[in-house]
């Protein structure tokens, strides 16, 4: 029986420099000598692509470097389950996660990566305002339960403002290893949506640009957030808007898009071609712009000569122009001061979906229907500040962000089944627009978000507000425990406006903290003391569901998964995935009992019939002796369950 370690690859986050050394041992295996790459060698292999030049373009800052390595460290955390603050806990497919998001993304890499068909996020904006994102190297599991006051710290929250000398130093590092992490989760169809103001629009195209690449860039949408307000720092110039930065994963990205009316689309002809519609003939350009398209063309039947416009010219060169005239293409008038037209054939159109216009209308602005297919229309901040005031029945939240803005994102990037994140959950805006969204279209999209639960000071004004609120329902005063009941009050509200919506309003709530496994830490002044608290394994104040979640993280499976439970031989044994995974992490099995209970999980595991091999997990210190322990596994083993592992 092999026992699982802290120090055991698998019992670890994933390893992403092991994962980019791998695929580029697969790509240029000639680059690799006793193990390690040959710079030289990739180079020649690269050819041209490779630029040596000392002063290059993109962006650079002090701590770049500290940033990416800290998005390749693995995380010591895991995620405990709270199922007694969750929503359906049993059946949900939405996961709402408690805790610092680096370290967050971290554990979520082996389960979800390339999972994610959206990504929305809005980060804290630069304004010179405290943030609580500080990143420690060696240890952010520690750092993150002193700074959010779960364990004893003089530690004072992190700032960054311009007096720091590094306001946006500071700000790109808190952000660079966060999306390098997201990107992995993306699916190769996936998108990412990123809220921002004038202050960082600039470098976050620039950062962009390094993690997603430039060639994935799909646009900026500028939008309208309120009404002009006199709140300008200089130039009077009032910042009544903000911008949604969107990066495609890969070129496999597409919008869903608006469907095109094609009810002009006739054959009253009989075209053997199919169906067609009269279409412009000439483009936008003068004479003097494009003289090559500035010509007189003839009706090959009624010999009549049309006049091109010098204002605006004909769509194609004289010799495409003879061609598409040979092949009826082309609609002539009977009068000689008619325009002709294009005869567009259905079966030419390359998509039957019209392009998303990049500018964002208010839900006030009064448009025509053209218009309103091609432009996504949110409403203003206030509107959203006044529904989730009436929700919360307290005003708890500053500048939320719109549930139809999140809901129009969604409904233009995803399709039922499929997965969102928000890894910067705030009010909880995304998991509620999710369930409306599903609701409208009854589809069954998922959500993952991510919460810090940043403490709350009754002390302040700006949080009077929310502490109290916090205090009404006996909940710590954290930003998190908002996040949650909104998500619960969203739900509730759905339901009762969708009566015959039967859709997934519930969520799984997840804590982060330390590992249940031990690290090893020895203590060099009495290592016989260490030894003895090391004996056990496992941390003794975690319960089974603890460890049971914990391996799920550590083994890459959805932290939703069906499991199962079945006692045997006075046990509790999981069936994890229909059978993928068996654990029995009782505290004690005594050397009778392991016959009977490997019996029983043979005899359940051809019931299950798992498609794939089944791994087999038990606590290690539950076996008084080895001797229990090696009959267990040979019978197991005997009957075709070789993966058997303790914990």
């Amino acid at each position: 029986m092999q026992k699982l370690t802290d120090q055991d690859p698998e019992t670890q986050s994933a390893d992403l420099v092991a994962g980019n050394i791998e695929q580029l041992k697969t790509l240029f295996p000639e680059a690799f000598t006793e193990g390690k790459v040959d710079f030289d060698v990739l180079k020649q292999l690269l050819g041209g692509t490779v630029d040596d030049r000392e002063e290059k373009y993109g962006l650079n800052w002090h701590g770049k470097r500290r940033a990416r390595q800290i998005a390749l460290t693995p995380s010591t955390g895991t995620l405990r389950p709270c199922p007694e603050e969750s929503v359906d806990w049993e059946t949900t497919q939405n996961l709402m996660i408690e805790g610092d998001n680096l370290e967050v993304l971290k554990l979520l890499q082996k389960s979800y990566a390339g999972k994610v068909k959206l990504i929305y996020i809005d980060p804290p904006y630069n304004t010179g305002k405290d943030f609580v994102y500080p990143d420690n190297f060696q240890d952010n599991i520690k750092n993150y339960l002193e700074l959010t006051g779960q364990v004893e710290s003089g530690k004072k929250i992190s700032s960054n403002t311009e007096a720091s000398g590094r306001f946006h130093t500071d700000w790109l590092n808190m952000m660079y290893p966060r999306l390098k992490l997201a990107r992995n989760l993306l699916r190769d169809d996936g998108v990412v949506f990123i809220s921002i103001d004038d202050n960082e629009l600039i470098n976050l195209r620039q950062l962009t640009n390094d993690v997603f690449g430039e060639e994935n860039f799909v646009g900026i949408f500028p939008w309208k957030r309120r009404t002009g307000a006199n709140d300008s720092k200089s130039f009077y110039v009032s910042a009544d808007h903000e911008y949604l930065l969107v990066f495609a994963k890969s070129s496999q990205f597409e919008f869903l898009g608006v469907e095109k009316n094609l009810s002009n689309y006739t054959n009253p002809d009989n075209d053997p071609r199919g169906a067609w519609a009269r279409d412009n003939l000439t483009c936008n350009k003068t004479a003097e712009e494009r003289p090559n398209l500035f010509y007189p063309i003839t009706d090959p039947e009624s010999e009549i000569v049309f006049q091109c416009n010098p204002n605006r010219v004909w769509a194609y060169e004289s010799e495409r122009m003879k061609r598409i005239i040979t092949e009826g293409k082309v609609i002539f008038p009977t009068n000689p001061n008619g325009t002709p037209m294009y005869k567009r054939h259905l079966a030419e159109l390359r998509s039957n979906k019209k392009p998303l216009s990049t500018w964002i209308l208010t839900a006030a602005e009064s448009t025509d229907e053209q218009d309103d297919a091609l432009n996504m229309r949110f409403p203003l901040n206030s509107n959203a500040t006044k529904q989730l005031r009436a929700l919360m029945g307290s005003q708890c939240f500053n500048f939320p962000k719109s549930n139809v803005m999140i809901q129009e994102i969604i409904s233009q990037t995803s399709e039922a089944g499929e997965l969102v994140c928000d890894f910067f959950a705030g009010s909880g805006t995304t998991g509620h627009a999710v369930m409306a969204q599903n609701a409208i279209d009854n589809a069954n999209r998922r959500y993952i978000l991510v919460q810090l639960p940043e403490p709350l000071d009754p002390e302040n004004k700006d949080q009077k507000t929310a502490s109290d609120f916090c205090d009404q329902l006996g909940r710590p005063r954290t930003i998190a425990e908002l996040t949650k009941e909104r998500l619960r009050r969203a739900g509730r509200k759905i339901k009762d406006e969708n009566p015959i919506f039967n859709g997934d309003t519930g969520f799984r709530v997840f804590k982060l903290d330390s590992s249940n496994i031990h690290a090893w830490e020895p203590n060099r002044d009495d290592l016989a003391d260490t030894l003895l608290q090391y004996a056990e394994h496992l941390k003794t104040d975690r319960t089974e569901q603890d460890i049971l979640f914990e391996l799920l993280l550590k083994l890459g499976l959805d932290l939703t998964v069906p499991i199962e439970q079945k006692t045997i031989s006075g046990k509790t044994v999981h069936s994890i995935g229909s059978g993928t995974l068996l654990t029995c992490l009782a505290p004690q099995i005594s050397n009778d009992e392991a016959e009977s209970l490997a019996l029983g999980i043979v005899e359940w595991h051809k019931q299950l019939s798992p498609s794939g091999e089944a791994q087999i997990v038990f606590r290690d210190s539950s076996f008084a002796d080895d001797v229990g322990k090696t009959n267990l596994t040979a019978i197991l083993q005997q009957n075709g369950l070789e993966n058997v592992r303790s914990i």
